[in-house]
């Protein structure tokens, strides 16, 4: 699902996951660089800077070799002023410029989408800066925060608000409170290998929610803490869920960017990135996707209504990997309650029967059963693959198992299904929904059947009334709606052989 132009496509599971509130953002420094605050090389050169410090040897092969908890853990031990005078600079240089354009979207986005429909918060963050809480009170929204090593267990009956994995820089100089940040490689020893209190709370989190990644890169230092505690766990037979992590790739390195993340475990979301005319690089896809998900969130089936007219009227032909408006009304229609679906079906004039293609174009998996109410199976069936109009139902749409029956055994449609119907029988009139439904070998379901003939017979009596009012009205909502003569005998002819 891609939510904007030119975005990174996001996997459907991975939404209807977030909807259901069993996804968990893991937010890293990427998240606040909009606000000017420096990615992890970046706030070790300002660290040196503000503390007047050059790296030695030591010091400066670490920091190439982007070992950067490393670096500074060298310079604590280096410097007269020890580990204060070093996590003091951190705090000057982790000042945000929240006026900045598109300081805090990602912010604002993943504050609304880690909070579930009752109204529960969890989000987890590596990052020290108080952006979240700032942005929090704008928002006139309160949530707990948890701040190491005082963390919750990662259990919805246990857990509401955010969790600072690393810690949160006091907002008064407060010794204790600097000390505690996990910054150099000795506190990641202390909070990962020897208290190992970070490392439980991740790899419990891990087995109990789909974790998806937001703001870090891959060779990021703090995940690889993290993934190491996982892999560790899977060593032990730990089935966890799939994680995420949104990621970016430039030029024709898409394939081995996304070879990386999954050699950690972790399925990419990726966009793509270009560079300026100063070489700097363009990231907006992520912030932007993230808004767009979650303003659809918010606003919940409306949301979906909205994409479903925005785009209803187009031609699907013209849909694009770069601009995948296709994939976003299929999401959208697929909306269990069958309002998107509902507003397609009524809109004016009627979107082209051109969707016919996009709607039985099997493009769905195992992944997607649950977004339309069926459980799969814990083993997943690669070679399984269906449409929006010919789908897997579950067990209360479908008919009982039986040797012998009673009843006709037929299975009822969803709402779904009933909207989408109803869009076809305002195309009555078109040869094309016949060639398909021939073509297809498709029997209609017996309640599309009834309607064909009812919607005919009603077009033949508005006809043999002379009410060309009533007709022309129909026709301007749907200027295929009613068939020739011709038609409507091909029409009864079907009807009649699967009848």
């Amino acid at each position: 699902m891609q939510f904007v132009i030119n975005g990174p496509d996001v996997p459907e599971e991975l939404i209807q996951a977030q909807e259901e509130g069993r996804v968990v953002f893991f937010c890293g420094a990427g998240i606040s660089y909009p606000a000017g605050l420096p990615l992890f090389r970046g706030l070790v050169e300002q660290i040196f800077d503000k503390t007047g410090m050059s790296m030695n040897h030591l010091e400066r092969g670490a920091f190439d070799r982007s070992q950067f908890d490393v670096t500074l853990d060298l310079l604590e031990r280096r410097h007269q002023g020890g580990r204060l005078a070093v996590r003091r600079a951190m705090v000057e240089s982790l000042q945000p410029r929240l006026r900045r354009t598109g300081a805090t979207t990602t912010h604002e986005a993943l504050l609304s989408l880690a909070r579930d429909r009752s109204g529960a918060l969890r989000l987890v963050t590596t990052n020290f800066d108080r952006i979240f809480e700032t942005v929090a009170s704008r928002q006139r929204r309160r949530h707990s925060v948890y701040s190491a090593p005082s963390l919750p267990i990662p259990k919805n009956s246990r857990w509401d608000g955010l969790v600072y994995l690393h810690g949160l820089q006091p907002i008064i100089d407060d010794a204790h409170a600097l000390n505690r940040l996990v910054v150099t490689s000795g506190d990641f020893g202390l909070a990962y290998l020897i208290e190992r209190w970070a490392a439980r709370f991740v790899t419990e989190l891990f087995r109990n929610y789909v974790v998806c990644f937001v703001g870090y890169s891959i060779n990021d230092p703090v995940l690889r803490y993290m993934m190491d505690a996982l892999a560790a766990d899977r060593m032990l037979g730990e089935i966890t869920p799939q994680a995420y992590a949104f990621g970016s790739f430039e030029d024709d390195n898409k394939r081995a960017v996304e070879d990386e993340w999954r050699a950690k475990g972790v399925e990419p979301v990726l966009y793509q990135v270009s560079k300026d005319a100063r070489g700097s690089k363009d990231h907006s896809a992520m912030p932007r996707t993230l808004d767009a998900w979650s303003k659809t969130y918010q606003a919940g089936s409306l949301g979906k209504e909205a994409i479903v007219a925005e785009h209803a009227s187009a031609n699907p032909s013209e849909s694009t990997p770069q601009d995948d408006f296709v994939g976003r009304m299929l999401w959208a229609l697929a909306h269990s309650d069958g309002l998107p679906a509902k507003r397609f079906a009524e809109m004016t004039p009627s979107p082209p029967l051109r969707w016919l293609k996009a709607f039985s174009d099997r493009r769905f998996r195992h992944s997607d059963l649950v977004r339309f109410g069926v459980t799969p199976n814990p083993e997943s069936d690669a070679k399984l693959r269906f449409s929006l109009l010919q789908r897997p139902s579950p067990y209360t749409h479908s008919p009982w198992m039986a040797l012998c029956s009673q009843l006709s055994q037929v299975h009822i449609l969803d709402p779904v299904m009933h909207q989408v119907s109803r869009w076809l029988l305002r195309h009555l009139g078109d040869p094309e929904l016949l060639l398909w439904l021939v073509e297809t070998g498709i029997v209609p379901h017996p309640g599309f059947k009834s309607s064909v003939e009812s919607d005919i017979a009603a077009v033949e009596k508005l006809e043999a009334a002379g009410d060309e009012v009533t007709i022309t009205a129909l026709l301007e909502r749907s200027p295929s709606a009613i068939p020739s003569p011709t038609l409507r005998t091909l029409w009864r002819d079907v009807s009649a052989v699967v009848g």
